[in-house]
């Protein structure tokens, strides 16, 4: 579906826009890593057994998996912005909880109340797709999408360093700090979205949808501890599938449903989620493996000798590198597209686990590696919302992404566990300690390698996309932009916002419907009461339009394809007459 975001720039302060919801991503990558240098020390530090202490992990992982589509709807609901400062503000409240706690119970409050922030990515995108000019669209959800392995890679050195030399709550003060400012700048900067879905809350497919969640996500990420064919792990799968099943079926019957199954059931959609799993699973491989590579001792034969910080170091360019991909992507997704941009990325992903697998003798062979592997999973990273975008309408934004950044989570879940188990299976014991094998971190690498070509096999399966019907094709400059603006045009409606005296009415919203009564389109008229809007494909649409002072209208009208567009006025309060 197209969405035309208006001409009009954002109030408030769009140049920094973009860096202060990138920033906010970063604070929920940083949130996330926060913990993975003093994991082994966890029963130590909160006198518990290392079973226990694995619940201070998986509690941030399951409330983040639940909280993502949940505040993605309720921001399509009643404002993104609004619902983006109260994951933030639940975020800063939980890392003050667990700052100040030294016991397992208050921890893992602490770190669930966290694992609510991961809802701010899908909420950064929706509201750039809201605000922003189409010119800068495409660049802006590209360091969004991205700004996860961004601060993931960051914080690695920075939460290392904070460990190694100071008290390990330090780190959960510092969090709460990001929280606070990412707060107060997005309060002054960026504006709420006038965008709103139709319908109510769906509490029921709310509680059905995290109890699902919740019973497949908990023996994948604790399925190491329990046994993989335990009767609890195996009963929680089960029950997991009945759930997800029943939940399912209601979401079809609902006209206001949580997630709109219909729409995730496009090829389009399916198959980016699809992508999006195993570009989780290959984002999280690295993560797992080089770090441990580094820091284990030289006296085993492999291991690189190197202390917590170096170790993070030489894995932070795998953030860098995202980092700086986002441009690059803006710039081959406005030629090419974001389907072969995804494509690309997962090309170069390969690349870097095939090189990945013989460059672990020494320390800047890991950066190599980081080098290549940020770049591929930030060119997908960014191809992901781009495509999510472009299949749904504006209405639906927060509720799509924020289902597309589940899949991502349930990726790197994946990875978590089956990389867990390999590493654990190919340990050998010394001291009564089970040391990581060089076997099992190439097994690991090739598993990586796998979910990078089951991802490539989804992607070219991907639609071919008509420049219609491509928002996220951004252009590289004003001209391009403007020129990209008038071919939508044309495949759409068009004309003038008029009072009951013929006088033009300006900012009055127009919104496009389709005959499944969904928002495909929204636009604004201009000074002189002039509007357009681009239809996604031929057939019967309903134009409505509210200005203040004026009583709202709603009227049908079909566009019969092709290249022309239909000319129609709309007249606030009276009868849509043709132009």
């Amino acid at each position: 579906m197209t969405h035309i975001p208006t001409d009009r720039p954002a109030p408030g302060r769009p140049g920094a826009i973009v860096p202060v919801l990138a920033f906010a991503g970063i604070v929920v990558a940083v949130m996330q890593t926060l913990l993975v240098p003093v994991i082994k020390d966890l029963p130590a530090l909160l006198s518990t057994s290392p079973s226990n202490a694995t619940w201070v992990m998986t509690s941030t992982l399951l409330s983040g998996a639940v909280a993502t589509p949940i505040m993605g709807r309720l921001g399509d609901l009643y404002g993104k912005r609004r619902m983006l400062l109260a994951s933030l503000a639940v975020m800063v409240i939980g890392a003050l909880v667990s700052g100040f706690t030294d016991t397992l119970i208050p921890m893992i409050v602490g770190r669930t109340l966290q694992g609510f922030a991961m809802g701010a990515i899908p909420l950064g995108i929706g509201l750039m797709r809201d605000l922003l000019p189409r010119e800068r669209l495409g660049s802006a959800m590209a360091l969004m999408s991205s700004s996860i392995g961004v601060g993931g890679g960051l914080a690695l050195p920075s939460a290392a360093m904070v460990a190694q030399h100071a008290d390990w709550h330090a780190l959960f003060f510092g969090a709460a700090g990001l929280g606070v400012a990412s707060i107060v700048l997005t309060l002054l900067v960026v504006p709420e979205s006038e965008t709103r879905a139709e319908g109510s809350f769906d509490l029921l497919g709310a509680l059905g949808l995290s109890a699902g969640l919740v019973l497949l996500l908990l023996p994948v990420s604790k399925g190491s501890d329990w046994g993989w064919a335990s009767g609890t792990t195996l009963g929680m799968f089960a029950a997991a599938a009945v759930v997800l099943a029943l939940w399912g079926v209601l979401e079809l019957r609902l006209p206001a449903p949580l997630v709109d199954l219909r729409t995730t059931a496009r090829r389009e959609v399916l198959l980016t989620n699809l992508a999006s799993i195993m570009v989780g699973v290959s984002f999280y491989v690295v993560s797992l493996v080089l770090p441990q590579l580094l820091q284990l001792p030289t006296a085993t034969g492999y291991g690189l000798g190197r202390s917590m910080v170096v170790a993070g170091l030489c894995v932070a360019p795998l953030g860098l590198t995202m980092m700086f991909t986002a441009p690059l992507y803006a710039r081959l997704s406005a030629r090419y597209g974001p389907k072969l941009t995804l494509i690309t990325g997962l090309l170069i992903i390969a690349i870097g686990y095939g090189a990945g697998i013989g460059l672990m003798s020494a320390a800047w062979q890991t950066v190599v590696t980081s080098v290549l592997l940020g770049a591929g999973i930030g060119l997908a990273y960014s191809s992901l919302p781009a495509l999510i975008i472009g299949a749904v309408p504006a209405s639906e934004t927060g509720a799509a992404t924020g289902l597309n950044t589940l899949m991502r989570s349930i990726g790197t879940s994946v990875s978590s566990a089956v990389v867990g188990m390999v590493l654990a299976n190919t340990a050998h014991q010394a001291h009564g300690l089970a040391i990581p094998t060089m076997h099992g971190f190439r097994v690991s690498f090739l598993i990586a390698t796998a979910a990078v070509a089951l991802g490539l096999v989804a992607a070219l399966f991907l639609p071919g996309q008509r420049p219609s019907a491509v928002p996220q094709l951004r252009a590289s400059s004003e001209e391009d932009a403007n020129l990209e603006r008038a071919v939508q045009v044309l495949r759409g409606f068009r004309g003038r916002v008029l009072d009951a005296e013929g006088a033009p009415v300006a900012h009055a919203k127009v919104t496009l419907i389709d005959h499944r009564g969904r928002q495909v389109g929204a636009t604004h008229s201009t000074e002189d009461g002039r509007y357009t809007v681009a239809v996604p494909e031929k057939g019967p649409y309903i134009l409505a339009a509210k200005a203040t002072g004026h009583a709202p209208l709603a009227s049908s009208a079909t566009h019969l394809g092709g290249d022309h567009p239909v000319d129609l006025d709309l007249c606030l309060p009276g009868e849509t007459v043709s132009a």
